[in-house]
């Protein structure tokens, strides 16, 4: 339909007919505006001009089910936690209002939105790009985006909750003690205040050191010092 058939059905009108009047009550004027309409609707739904063929992709989700149930090593493996920790983490956030919205599309279920950030941060390199979790999950890079802000906005809002250390609550007591025993048991006594180390950024050096030099050697192929930020409660030994 163009707009010069439209013209030609419509009916002249003087400059001060009213705008009810016959000009817009033509039929050709109104199929065009339904046209128009159609045409909108489309666009709203599927927000591009051009369709594109949907990417090839085998989703590997429902082996965590598996897993879960038959193989826990591999699941942890995966999601860098236990089935049962996980099954927690969902309960913590999954009433979450980031994960409901007013859409016609749906978002993914909160457990896959878990599984999805879950192994993202529990990896590093070419195995946590986006890409890598998208062919994984069977998604779009953007849904991958999305999954790790809803997951990070839920989680945030226990932080307070959560990440805590109270030494007058008998149980953080008893899990801070359980916690220098690891070390002591890991490392040696004189690091035993050290539960509370935390892994820092590490300072690559010239070449490798002469004493020891292989323990130097980091993933990253490169020979390196780490700085570390550790609890006050480490006592260090007098050498003078």
């Amino acid at each position: 339909m163009s707009l010069d058939s439209i013209w030609d059905e419509i009916p002249s009108s003087d400059p001060g007919t009213d705008a009810s009047g016959p000009v817009f009550s033509s039929r050709a004027f109104t199929e065009f505006s339904n046209t128009i309409q159609a045409l909108e609707d489309e666009v709203e739904k599927a927000r591009t001009l051009i369709s594109r063929p949907k990417a090839t992709h085998a989703p590997q989700l429902h082996l965590l089910d598996e897993w879960r149930l038959e193989n826990p090593r591999r699941f942890r493996r995966k999601l860098r936690v236990d089935p049962e920790v996980f099954v927690e983490l969902v309960n913590k956030i999954i009433h979450h209002p980031v994960f409901y919205n007013n859409s016609n599309n749906p978002q993914l279920p909160v457990p896959v939105q878990l599984a999805v950030f879950l192994n993202g941060i529990g990896h590093y390199g070419n195995a946590a790009t986006a890409e890598d979790m998208a062919d994984w999950a069977g998604v779009s890079v953007g849904t991958v985006y999305n999954c790790y802000r809803c997951v990070m906005v839920a989680i945030l809002q226990h932080h307070d909750n959560v990440i805590h250390f109270d030494p007058l609550e008998a149980k953080d007591q008893i899990e801070k003690d359980r916690a220098k025993d690891w070390v002591e048991e890991r490392t040696c006594p004189e690091w035993r205040g050290g539960f509370l180390c935390v892994d820092g950024t590490p300072f690559n050096v010239y070449q490798k050191p002469g004493w020891h030099g292989e323990g130097f050697f980091d993933r990253k192929s490169n020979y390196s010092l780490s700085a570390q930020v550790s609890d006050q409660e480490i006592k260090f030994k007098n050498l003078y």
